[in-house]
């Protein structure tokens, strides 16, 4: 027989409480593990297909391996160090752009920028902060000690661990649904196979969407000649799975360095912009349709919303997780809503009970 409802919500709950409070404690612990994770459940479908060409599942994992190991050894040689000089510059360069917007603001706005107005005390402020603590952040993180650590372990710890996830990935789905309820695994074989679903479309269909833009953006706007293309095109390409938000946010960084940069050069400033614009055209046109589809089931708010929440909550780990959970629950949701409505509760007494 099985267990009532009410013990069985008592131990779910107990469930779901330990896992936030693992995650509030050992936010930073398993953030290696949670990349690894999330790398072989990105990767599995690739394996899953070589398996299918006729390779055995070691063979294809060490094909994945040997493949993303080059594309890392690529982008140390070649993209990082661009990156990371670049981003430095910015930071470095940022209080000199604050002052050449208020000398421009000063010339057109003058009313604007009156010594005791708002927007100048404002301006005044933006460029000190950033000029004590911009740059310094940005090189003390990369110039500590702890954190050239930290990083040191993320990609040692975190290929090995999703190496193991990769190969073993199929026969831990297998004893997890060993584990399952036998009254109620039918149930949940099929949420998860539409948590699977929405988050395949989302994560491993806006990685793929992510990266395709990002370096797009990056390559285009270093042949225009944007002096910090390839920040702006990675930080653009980086947030674009926030619907609209990426747009928007990498296309005024890219269209305010352009004016300051360019300034009476009005073609360069146009082909800045023509660049973003093709980028959406392309991705709603083509990249979205194709590779995520249309029925994601995350709307742009429940998404916004569950990243703000879990990065306010557990920090970068929060966010890491904040989509699979958000789908998850979203998936549970609509389970719910669907059961409520087969229930005596939405429907009334029917034909059946009234006889």
């Amino acid at each position: 027989m099985a267990l009532p409802v009410k013990t069985q919500m008592k131990y779910w709950g107990v469930a779901s409480a330990v896992f936030l409070i693992a995650l509030w404690f050992l936010g930073d612990v398993i953030l290696p593990f949670v990349l690894g994770g999330a790398i072989a459940y990105f990767l599995d479908p690739v394996a899953d297909r070589l398996e299918a060409m006729g390779c055995s599942r070691a063979l294809s994992v060490a094909i994945i391996t040997l493949i993303a190991l080059l594309i890392f050894v690529i982008m140390a040689l070649l993209v990082l160090p661009t990156l990371v000089e670049q981003s430095i510059a910015l930071f470095n360069v940022a209080p000199q752009l604050a002052k050449d917007l208020q000398a421009f603001l000063t010339s057109h706005f003058p009313q604007l920028l009156d010594a005791d107005s708002t927007v100048h005390k404002t301006l005044l402020s933006l460029g000190d902060t950033i000029k004590e603590r911009g740059g310094q952040l940005l090189n003390s993180i990369l110039t500590s000690a702890a954190s050239i650590l930290n990083i040191i372990v993320l990609f040692v710890i975190v290929p090995v661990v999703a190496f193991y996830l990769l190969y073993d990935w199929d026969n831990m789905v297998a004893k997890v649904d060993e584990l399952l309820p036998r009254d109620h695994a039918p149930v949940i074989r099929q949420l998860a196979r539409d948590i699977d679903e929405t988050l395949a479309s989302f994560i491993r269909g806006m990685g793929t969407v992510c990266l395709i833009l990002g370096t797009y953006y990056a390559v285009a706007l270093m042949v225009v000649g944007l002096q910090f293309g390839l920040v702006v095109g990675a930080f653009a390409g980086l947030i674009t799975f926030i619907p609209y938000v990426g747009a928007l946010l990498g296309g005024a960084l890219a269209i305010g360095l352009a004016l300051f940069q360019f300034w009476g050069d009005w073609l360069s400033i146009g082909l800045v912009a023509g660049v973003f614009m093709l980028g959406q055209v392309i991705e709603g046109n083509v990249l979205t349709p194709k590779l995520v589809g249309s029925s994601v089931g995350l709307h742009p708010v429940w998404l916004i919303f569950a990243l703000s929440v879990f990065g306010t909550l557990f920090g970068f780990v929060g966010m890491l997780v904040a989509v699979p959970v958000a789908a998850a629950i979203g998936v549970l949701a609509r389970f719910a809503i669907g059961q409520y409505k087969d229930s005596r509760l939405y429907r009334g007494l029917d034909k059946q009970d009234n006889a």
